[in-house]
Protein backbone atom coordinates (compact mmCIF):
# COMPACT_ATOMS: atom_id res chain seq x y z
CA UNK A 1 0.00 0.00 0.00
CA UNK A 2 3.07 2.79 0.67
CA UNK A 3 4.49 1.64 -2.32
CA UNK A 4 1.39 2.14 -4.16
CA UNK A 5 0.96 5.68 -2.18
CA UNK A 6 4.47 6.64 -3.23
CA UNK A 7 4.26 5.64 -6.76
CA UNK A 8 1.25 8.00 -7.17
CA UNK A 9 2.79 10.84 -5.39
CA UNK A 10 5.55 10.84 -7.94
CA UNK A 11 3.26 10.33 -10.57
CA UNK A 12 1.55 12.94 -9.83
CA UNK A 13 4.61 15.17 -9.29
CA UNK A 14 5.75 14.29 -12.72
CA UNK A 15 2.61 15.25 -14.42
CA UNK A 16 2.31 18.65 -12.38
CA UNK A 17 6.05 19.26 -13.05
CA UNK A 18 5.33 18.51 -16.74
CA UNK A 19 2.14 20.65 -16.92
CA UNK A 20 3.71 23.63 -15.11
CA UNK A 21 6.81 23.18 -17.63
CA UNK A 22 4.10 23.08 -20.41
CA UNK A 23 3.24 26.35 -18.74
CA UNK A 24 6.12 27.81 -18.97
CA UNK A 25 6.59 26.84 -22.47
CA UNK A 26 3.66 28.39 -23.59
CA UNK A 27 3.72 31.41 -22.03
CA UNK A 28 7.33 31.62 -23.55
CA UNK A 29 6.08 31.04 -27.01
CA UNK A 30 3.15 33.55 -26.62
CA UNK A 31 5.78 36.13 -24.80
CA UNK A 32 8.22 35.50 -27.98
CA UNK A 33 4.89 34.92 -30.82
CA UNK A 34 5.87 37.75 -33.66
CA UNK A 35 3.90 40.23 -34.21
CA UNK A 36 3.20 44.18 -35.54
CA UNK A 37 3.69 46.15 -32.48
CA UNK A 38 0.32 47.82 -31.67
CA UNK A 39 2.07 51.10 -32.14
CA UNK A 40 2.88 49.99 -35.70
CA UNK A 41 -0.29 49.02 -36.74
CA UNK A 42 -1.76 52.60 -38.13
CA UNK A 43 1.95 54.07 -38.49
CA UNK A 44 3.81 56.03 -41.10
CA UNK A 45 7.65 55.96 -41.84
CA UNK A 46 9.64 59.45 -42.27
CA UNK A 47 13.51 59.00 -43.06
CA UNK A 48 15.51 61.50 -41.66
CA UNK A 49 19.23 62.13 -43.50
CA UNK A 50 20.87 63.70 -40.64
CA UNK A 51 23.70 65.62 -42.07
CA UNK A 52 21.12 67.93 -44.45
CA UNK A 53 17.82 67.83 -42.27
CA UNK A 54 18.74 70.80 -40.53
CA UNK A 55 21.46 74.01 -40.58
CA UNK A 56 23.47 72.34 -37.56
CA UNK A 57 22.95 68.55 -39.08
CA UNK A 58 22.91 66.67 -35.90
CA UNK A 59 21.05 65.11 -33.66
CA UNK A 60 20.12 68.43 -31.77
CA UNK A 61 18.91 69.55 -35.53
CA UNK A 62 16.32 66.83 -35.06
CA UNK A 63 14.93 67.05 -31.92
CA UNK A 64 14.00 71.10 -32.85
CA UNK A 65 11.57 69.34 -35.33
CA UNK A 66 10.06 66.85 -33.81
CA UNK A 67 6.79 68.92 -32.75
CA UNK A 68 6.72 69.33 -36.36
CA UNK A 69 6.80 66.09 -37.60
CA UNK A 70 4.42 65.01 -34.95
CA UNK A 71 2.13 67.37 -36.38
CA UNK A 72 2.61 66.43 -39.88
CA UNK A 73 1.12 62.80 -39.12
CA UNK A 74 4.47 60.47 -39.00
CA UNK A 75 5.25 57.56 -36.47
CA UNK A 76 8.12 56.07 -37.23
CA UNK A 77 11.48 57.94 -37.58
CA UNK A 78 13.84 56.46 -39.67
CA UNK A 79 17.66 57.68 -39.26
CA UNK A 80 20.12 56.97 -42.04
CA UNK A 81 23.32 55.47 -40.29
CA UNK A 82 24.20 57.33 -37.15
CA UNK A 83 27.56 55.77 -36.57
CA UNK A 84 30.81 56.83 -37.62
CA UNK A 85 32.48 57.19 -40.59
CA UNK A 86 35.48 55.21 -41.43
CA UNK A 87 38.88 57.84 -42.56
CA UNK A 88 40.51 55.21 -44.36
CA UNK A 89 39.37 55.13 -48.27
CA UNK A 90 36.49 57.71 -47.61
CA UNK A 91 34.99 58.72 -50.73
CA UNK A 92 34.96 61.96 -52.35
CA UNK A 93 32.68 61.23 -55.69
CA UNK A 94 32.01 58.15 -56.85
CA UNK A 95 35.39 57.45 -58.06
CA UNK A 96 37.53 59.46 -56.08
CA UNK A 97 38.77 58.74 -52.47
CA UNK A 98 39.19 61.81 -49.99
CA UNK A 99 42.60 61.43 -49.83
CA UNK A 100 43.54 61.53 -53.51
CA UNK A 101 42.59 65.15 -53.09
CA UNK A 102 45.45 67.50 -52.77
CA UNK A 103 43.82 70.50 -51.71
CA UNK A 104 43.55 70.22 -47.77
CA UNK A 105 40.28 72.51 -47.65
CA UNK A 106 38.80 70.91 -50.63
CA UNK A 107 39.40 67.51 -48.69
CA UNK A 108 37.36 68.95 -45.34
CA UNK A 109 34.11 68.96 -47.91
CA UNK A 110 34.21 65.28 -48.08
CA UNK A 111 32.33 63.74 -45.14
CA UNK A 112 32.15 60.08 -46.67
CA UNK A 113 29.54 57.52 -46.94
CA UNK A 114 27.33 56.95 -44.04
CA UNK A 115 27.20 53.34 -44.74
CA UNK A 116 31.27 53.09 -44.27
CA UNK A 117 30.65 52.30 -40.70
CA UNK A 118 33.70 52.42 -38.58
CA UNK A 119 32.49 51.14 -35.15
CA UNK A 120 28.83 49.70 -34.77
CA UNK A 121 28.51 51.15 -30.99
CA UNK A 122 29.06 54.30 -31.03
CA UNK A 123 27.60 57.76 -33.12
CA UNK A 124 29.04 59.88 -35.39
CA UNK A 125 30.78 63.02 -33.58
CA UNK A 126 29.43 65.49 -36.03
CA UNK A 127 26.15 64.25 -35.41
CA UNK A 128 26.47 64.51 -31.31
CA UNK A 129 27.54 62.04 -28.60
CA UNK A 130 25.79 58.88 -27.06
CA UNK A 131 24.52 61.46 -24.57
CA UNK A 132 22.54 63.81 -27.58
CA UNK A 133 21.68 60.65 -29.10
CA UNK A 134 19.73 59.53 -26.00
CA UNK A 135 18.04 63.35 -25.78
CA UNK A 136 16.64 62.55 -29.15
CA UNK A 137 15.22 59.12 -28.37
CA UNK A 138 13.74 60.46 -24.96
CA UNK A 139 12.55 63.26 -26.67
CA UNK A 140 10.70 61.40 -29.48
CA UNK A 141 9.38 58.63 -27.17
CA UNK A 142 7.52 61.41 -25.15
CA UNK A 143 5.93 62.58 -28.12
CA UNK A 144 4.35 59.08 -29.18
CA UNK A 145 6.84 58.90 -31.63
CA UNK A 146 9.29 55.55 -32.35
CA UNK A 147 13.02 55.77 -34.34
CA UNK A 148 14.49 52.77 -35.87
CA UNK A 149 18.55 53.25 -36.68
CA UNK A 150 19.65 51.97 -40.47
CA UNK A 151 21.49 49.01 -39.69
CA UNK A 152 24.49 48.11 -42.47
CA UNK A 153 25.75 44.31 -41.80
CA UNK A 154 27.21 43.42 -45.10
CA UNK A 155 30.27 45.32 -44.91
CA UNK A 156 32.41 47.69 -42.89
CA UNK A 157 34.68 50.71 -42.95
CA UNK A 158 38.00 49.75 -43.58
CA UNK A 159 39.30 50.87 -40.17
CA UNK A 160 36.88 49.60 -37.97
CA UNK A 161 38.39 47.52 -34.82
CA UNK A 162 36.90 44.24 -36.51
CA UNK A 163 38.79 44.60 -39.73
CA UNK A 164 41.77 45.24 -36.99
CA UNK A 165 41.39 42.73 -34.51
CA UNK A 166 39.39 39.90 -36.56
CA UNK A 167 40.37 40.08 -40.45
CA UNK A 168 39.06 36.21 -40.07
CA UNK A 169 35.34 38.28 -40.23
CA UNK A 170 36.12 39.25 -43.96
CA UNK A 171 35.73 38.00 -47.04
CA UNK A 172 39.35 37.43 -49.07
CA UNK A 173 39.91 37.46 -52.42
CA UNK A 174 42.64 34.43 -54.04
CA UNK A 175 45.76 35.74 -52.78
CA UNK A 176 44.50 36.24 -49.37
CA UNK A 177 43.53 39.76 -48.99
CA UNK A 178 40.25 41.45 -48.03
CA UNK A 179 37.72 43.11 -50.46
CA UNK A 180 35.24 45.25 -50.98
CA UNK A 181 31.74 43.67 -52.17
CA UNK A 182 31.62 41.84 -55.23
CA UNK A 183 28.59 41.17 -57.33
CA UNK A 184 28.01 37.57 -56.47
CA UNK A 185 26.60 36.75 -60.35
CA UNK A 186 29.30 38.67 -62.06
CA UNK A 187 32.30 38.24 -59.67
CA UNK A 188 33.25 42.02 -60.17
CA UNK A 189 33.18 44.68 -57.38
CA UNK A 190 30.28 46.76 -57.36
CA UNK A 191 32.26 49.77 -56.83
CA UNK A 192 31.81 50.17 -53.39
CA UNK A 193 35.55 50.73 -52.60
CA UNK A 194 35.07 52.24 -49.35
CA UNK A 195 34.11 49.06 -47.39
CA UNK A 196 35.18 45.57 -46.56
CA UNK A 197 32.84 42.50 -47.38
CA UNK A 198 31.72 41.00 -44.12
CA UNK A 199 32.35 36.73 -44.51
CA UNK A 200 28.90 35.31 -42.54
CA UNK A 201 30.03 31.89 -43.11
CA UNK A 202 32.04 33.16 -39.89
CA UNK A 203 30.23 32.03 -36.67
CA UNK A 204 32.01 34.50 -34.59
CA UNK A 205 31.15 37.36 -36.37
CA UNK A 206 27.60 36.57 -36.92
CA UNK A 207 27.69 36.27 -33.06
CA UNK A 208 29.24 39.77 -32.87
CA UNK A 209 26.71 41.46 -35.31
CA UNK A 210 23.60 40.18 -33.33
CA UNK A 211 25.42 41.44 -30.29
CA UNK A 212 25.97 45.13 -31.67
CA UNK A 213 22.43 45.36 -32.43
CA UNK A 214 21.24 43.77 -29.15
CA UNK A 215 23.16 46.71 -27.63
CA UNK A 216 20.87 49.36 -29.37
CA UNK A 217 18.11 47.49 -28.41
CA UNK A 218 18.31 47.02 -24.80
CA UNK A 219 21.06 49.51 -23.54
CA UNK A 220 20.33 52.34 -25.91
CA UNK A 221 16.59 51.90 -26.50
CA UNK A 222 15.40 51.97 -30.15
CA UNK A 223 12.63 51.00 -31.45
CA UNK A 224 14.03 48.75 -34.27
CA UNK A 225 16.16 48.95 -37.41
CA UNK A 226 15.85 49.58 -41.10
CA UNK A 227 18.14 47.27 -42.57
CA UNK A 228 20.24 47.81 -45.49
CA UNK A 229 20.67 45.32 -48.11
CA UNK A 230 18.58 42.95 -46.12
CA UNK A 231 18.64 40.19 -49.54
CA UNK A 232 22.30 40.09 -49.76
CA UNK A 233 22.32 38.13 -45.94
CA UNK A 234 21.44 34.10 -46.32
CA UNK A 235 17.82 33.62 -44.32
CA UNK A 236 19.36 31.34 -41.48
CA UNK A 237 21.47 34.45 -39.89
CA UNK A 238 18.19 36.30 -39.98
CA UNK A 239 16.25 33.42 -38.47
CA UNK A 240 19.14 33.76 -35.51
CA UNK A 241 19.43 36.70 -35.30
CA UNK A 242 15.92 38.30 -35.43
CA UNK A 243 14.61 35.88 -33.18
CA UNK A 244 17.43 36.97 -30.13
CA UNK A 245 15.72 40.46 -31.08
CA UNK A 246 12.35 39.95 -30.20
CA UNK A 247 13.38 38.18 -27.15
CA UNK A 248 15.24 41.03 -26.07
CA UNK A 249 12.34 43.14 -26.69
CA UNK A 250 9.38 41.88 -28.62
CA UNK A 251 7.51 45.23 -29.65
CA UNK A 252 10.24 46.77 -31.90
CA UNK A 253 9.47 46.70 -35.36
CA UNK A 254 11.86 45.45 -38.42
CA UNK A 255 11.74 46.48 -41.85
CA UNK A 256 14.06 45.02 -44.31
CA UNK A 257 15.64 46.42 -47.77
CA UNK A 258 14.57 43.68 -49.76
CA UNK A 259 12.06 42.00 -51.73
CA UNK A 260 12.83 38.37 -50.41
CA UNK A 261 9.79 36.43 -49.43
CA UNK A 262 11.18 34.60 -46.49
CA UNK A 263 12.10 37.92 -44.59
CA UNK A 264 8.22 38.26 -44.14
CA UNK A 265 6.61 34.63 -44.59
CA UNK A 266 9.46 33.21 -41.91
CA UNK A 267 8.82 35.44 -39.44
CA UNK A 268 11.90 37.46 -39.81
CA UNK A 269 10.73 40.96 -40.77
CA UNK A 270 7.17 42.94 -40.57
CA UNK A 271 7.87 44.57 -43.35
CA UNK A 272 10.31 44.95 -46.81
CA UNK A 273 10.43 47.67 -49.29
CA UNK A 274 8.11 47.90 -52.27
CA UNK A 275 10.84 48.37 -54.86
CA UNK A 276 8.94 47.00 -57.58
CA UNK A 277 5.84 49.00 -56.98
CA UNK A 278 7.76 51.66 -57.00
CA UNK A 279 9.91 51.02 -59.99
CA UNK A 280 6.30 50.77 -61.39
CA UNK A 281 5.17 53.91 -60.57
CA UNK A 282 7.85 55.59 -62.52
CA UNK A 283 6.64 53.75 -65.53
CA UNK A 284 3.53 55.11 -64.82
CA UNK A 285 4.53 58.64 -64.49
CA UNK A 286 6.12 58.01 -67.91
CA UNK A 287 3.23 56.72 -69.56
CA UNK A 288 5.07 53.26 -69.75
CA UNK A 289 2.36 51.30 -67.55
CA UNK A 290 -1.40 51.88 -66.64
CA UNK A 291 -3.93 50.22 -64.20
CA UNK A 292 -3.24 46.21 -66.12
CA UNK A 293 0.27 46.45 -64.64
CA UNK A 294 -0.69 47.31 -61.22
CA UNK A 295 -3.24 44.53 -60.98
CA UNK A 296 -0.48 42.12 -62.36
CA UNK A 297 2.29 43.28 -60.12
CA UNK A 298 -0.60 42.82 -56.88
CA UNK A 299 -1.43 39.32 -57.94
CA UNK A 300 1.78 37.99 -58.36
CA UNK A 301 2.98 39.77 -54.87
CA UNK A 302 0.11 38.64 -53.03
CA UNK A 303 0.89 35.16 -54.24
CA UNK A 304 4.64 35.59 -52.62
CA UNK A 305 3.90 36.91 -49.77
CA UNK A 306 1.88 35.30 -47.02
CA UNK A 307 2.33 37.88 -44.37
CA UNK A 308 3.59 41.43 -43.49
CA UNK A 309 3.46 43.93 -46.11
CA UNK A 310 5.36 46.39 -48.06
CA UNK A 311 6.94 50.17 -47.53
CA UNK A 312 5.80 51.87 -50.53
CA UNK A 313 7.03 55.33 -51.71
CA UNK A 314 8.00 58.17 -53.96
CA UNK A 315 11.45 59.03 -53.16
CA UNK A 316 14.12 57.99 -50.36
CA UNK A 317 17.79 58.96 -49.90
CA UNK A 318 18.83 56.24 -52.84
CA UNK A 319 16.29 57.54 -55.39
CA UNK A 320 16.75 60.94 -54.72
CA UNK A 321 20.76 61.09 -54.86
CA UNK A 322 20.75 58.65 -57.85
CA UNK A 323 17.50 58.98 -59.97
CA UNK A 324 16.44 62.18 -59.21
CA UNK A 325 13.80 63.81 -57.33
CA UNK A 326 10.13 63.15 -57.54
CA UNK A 327 9.95 66.24 -59.98
CA UNK A 328 12.60 64.71 -62.17
CA UNK A 329 11.59 61.05 -62.25
CA UNK A 330 7.25 61.52 -61.71
CA UNK A 331 6.90 64.92 -62.97
CA UNK A 332 2.69 66.31 -62.72
CA UNK A 333 2.03 62.79 -61.59
CA UNK A 334 3.90 63.29 -58.08
CA UNK A 335 0.98 64.19 -55.72
CA UNK A 336 -1.51 61.03 -58.12
CA UNK A 337 1.33 58.40 -56.82
CA UNK A 338 1.68 60.23 -53.52
CA UNK A 339 -1.79 59.60 -52.89
CA UNK A 340 -1.45 55.55 -54.26
CA UNK A 341 1.64 54.88 -52.46
CA UNK A 342 -0.17 56.29 -49.08
CA UNK A 343 -3.23 54.79 -49.59
CA UNK A 344 -2.29 51.31 -51.07
CA UNK A 345 -2.07 47.88 -49.51
CA UNK A 346 0.99 49.19 -47.28
CA UNK A 347 3.03 51.32 -45.08
CA UNK A 348 3.82 54.97 -46.59
CA UNK A 349 7.51 56.26 -46.20
CA UNK A 350 7.98 60.10 -46.62
CA UNK A 351 11.64 61.31 -47.64
CA UNK A 352 12.95 63.74 -45.07
CA UNK A 353 11.91 67.45 -47.25
CA UNK A 354 9.19 66.00 -49.12
CA UNK A 355 6.70 68.04 -47.37
CA UNK A 356 9.01 71.30 -48.40
CA UNK A 357 8.59 69.91 -51.09
CA UNK A 358 12.52 68.80 -51.83
CA UNK A 359 13.41 70.35 -55.43
CA UNK A 360 17.18 69.34 -55.70
CA UNK A 361 18.90 65.97 -55.55
CA UNK A 362 20.63 66.08 -52.11
CA UNK A 363 24.79 64.99 -52.32
CA UNK A 364 25.63 61.77 -51.34
CA UNK A 365 29.05 62.37 -49.83
CA UNK A 366 29.11 66.22 -48.49
CA UNK A 367 26.50 68.15 -46.54
CA UNK A 368 23.76 70.32 -47.97
CA UNK A 369 20.91 71.55 -46.02
CA UNK A 370 17.39 70.73 -47.50
CA UNK A 371 16.82 74.28 -46.87
CA UNK A 372 13.09 74.05 -44.98
CA UNK A 373 11.14 77.18 -45.66
CA UNK A 374 7.84 76.84 -46.75
CA UNK A 375 6.41 73.42 -45.64
CA UNK A 376 4.26 73.90 -49.14
CA UNK A 377 2.76 70.08 -49.52
CA UNK A 378 2.93 69.54 -45.43
CA UNK A 379 -0.48 69.69 -45.41
CA UNK A 380 -1.44 67.30 -48.21
CA UNK A 381 0.75 64.55 -46.19
CA UNK A 382 -0.96 65.45 -43.15
CA UNK A 383 -4.63 65.06 -44.94
CA UNK A 384 -3.20 61.18 -45.93
CA UNK A 385 -1.83 60.46 -42.86
CA UNK A 386 -4.68 62.08 -40.33
CA UNK A 387 -6.73 59.65 -42.74
CA UNK A 388 -4.66 56.13 -42.57
CA UNK A 389 -4.65 56.77 -38.57
CA UNK A 390 -8.05 57.35 -38.16
CA UNK A 391 -9.54 54.57 -40.87
CA UNK A 392 -9.27 51.53 -39.97
CA UNK A 393 -9.28 50.64 -43.94
CA UNK A 394 -5.81 51.94 -44.01
CA UNK A 395 -3.77 50.38 -41.50
CA UNK A 396 -0.96 48.19 -42.23
CA UNK A 397 -0.65 44.58 -43.29
CA UNK A 398 -3.52 42.37 -41.82
CA UNK A 399 -4.93 45.22 -39.74
CA UNK A 400 -5.97 46.65 -42.58
CA UNK A 401 -8.71 46.21 -45.15
CA UNK A 402 -8.42 44.14 -48.60
CA UNK A 403 -8.16 46.15 -51.43
CA UNK A 404 -11.24 45.93 -53.87
CA UNK A 405 -11.64 47.09 -57.48
CA UNK A 406 -14.01 49.68 -58.64
CA UNK A 407 -13.65 50.37 -61.73
CA UNK A 408 -12.48 48.11 -64.71
CA UNK A 409 -10.69 50.97 -66.74
CA UNK A 410 -7.41 51.03 -68.10
CA UNK A 411 -6.17 54.54 -66.95
CA UNK A 412 -8.65 55.05 -64.02
CA UNK A 413 -7.33 53.35 -60.96
CA UNK A 414 -10.10 53.16 -58.31
CA UNK A 415 -10.53 50.79 -55.18
CA UNK A 416 -11.91 50.69 -51.89
CA UNK A 417 -10.86 49.30 -48.46
CA UNK A 418 -12.89 48.51 -45.74
CA UNK A 419 -12.30 47.54 -42.30
CA UNK A 420 -14.52 47.13 -39.74
CA UNK A 421 -17.11 49.38 -40.60
CA UNK A 422 -14.27 52.07 -41.39
CA UNK A 423 -14.13 52.42 -45.92
CA UNK A 424 -11.85 54.45 -48.08
CA UNK A 425 -12.34 54.80 -51.92
CA UNK A 426 -9.75 55.60 -53.71
CA UNK A 427 -9.96 57.23 -57.36
CA UNK A 428 -7.03 58.14 -59.52
CA UNK A 429 -6.62 58.93 -63.04
CA UNK A 430 -3.25 57.75 -64.02
CA UNK A 431 -2.11 59.80 -67.02
CA UNK A 432 -1.88 63.03 -68.32
CA UNK A 433 -4.94 62.90 -70.15
CA UNK A 434 -8.81 63.49 -69.50
CA UNK A 435 -10.51 60.59 -68.42
CA UNK A 436 -14.16 59.43 -68.04
CA UNK A 437 -15.70 56.01 -66.09
CA UNK A 438 -18.85 54.67 -64.71
CA UNK A 439 -18.43 53.92 -60.94
CA UNK A 440 -19.93 50.36 -60.06
CA UNK A 441 -21.66 50.99 -56.87
CA UNK A 442 -23.20 53.53 -54.72
CA UNK A 443 -20.27 56.02 -52.97
CA UNK A 444 -21.04 58.22 -50.36
CA UNK A 445 -18.76 59.99 -48.08
CA UNK A 446 -16.10 63.15 -47.69
CA UNK A 447 -13.39 64.04 -49.94
CA UNK A 448 -10.32 64.66 -47.75
CA UNK A 449 -8.83 67.32 -49.58
CA UNK A 450 -11.76 69.43 -50.77
CA UNK A 451 -14.03 68.89 -48.12
CA UNK A 452 -16.68 68.09 -50.92
CA UNK A 453 -19.58 65.64 -49.88
CA UNK A 454 -19.39 62.58 -52.36
CA UNK A 455 -23.03 61.29 -53.12
CA UNK A 456 -22.48 58.95 -56.50
CA UNK A 457 -25.00 56.36 -57.28
CA UNK A 458 -24.10 53.45 -59.35
CA UNK A 459 -23.56 53.75 -62.68
CA UNK A 460 -23.05 57.80 -62.60
CA UNK A 461 -20.35 58.69 -65.22
CA UNK A 462 -17.50 60.53 -63.89
CA UNK A 463 -14.83 62.84 -65.31
CA UNK A 464 -11.11 63.07 -64.06
CA UNK A 465 -8.63 65.95 -65.01
CA UNK A 466 -5.06 64.63 -65.67
CA UNK A 467 -3.46 63.17 -63.18
CA UNK A 468 -6.65 64.19 -60.34
CA UNK A 469 -7.54 61.97 -57.66
CA UNK A 470 -10.31 61.58 -55.35
CA UNK A 471 -9.88 59.89 -51.85
CA UNK A 472 -13.37 59.31 -50.52
CA UNK A 473 -13.79 58.81 -46.09
CA UNK A 474 -16.80 56.97 -46.60
CA UNK A 475 -19.67 56.97 -43.58
CA UNK A 476 -19.44 54.32 -41.18
CA UNK A 477 -21.44 51.02 -42.39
Amino acid sequence: MKKIIITSFCLAMLISCKTEKNQVVDETEKTQKFELPEWAKNAVIYEVNTRQFSPEGNFLGIENQLDRLKDLGVDILWLMPIHPISEEKRKATGDVLVNDIDNAEERKKYLGSPYAVADYKDVNPEYGNMDDFKSLLKASHDRGLKIIIDWVPNHTGWDNPWILKNPEWYTKDKDGNITDPVNPETGESWGWTDVADLDYSNSEMREAMIDAMKFWISDIGIDGFRVDVAHGIAQDFWDECNTTLFQTNPNIFLLAESEVESHRNKDTYHATYGWSFHHLMNEIAHGKKNVEDIDKWYSEDRAKFKKGFHMHFTSNHDENTWAGTVFDRMGDAHKALAVLSSTFDGMPLLYGGQEEPLRKRLPFFTKEYIGFNEYAYSDFYKQLFTLKKNNQALWNGKYGGELTKLVDHEIVYAFEREKNGDAVSVIINLSKEPQSFTISKDLKGNEIFTGQKIQWNKDTALALEPWQYYVINQAKI
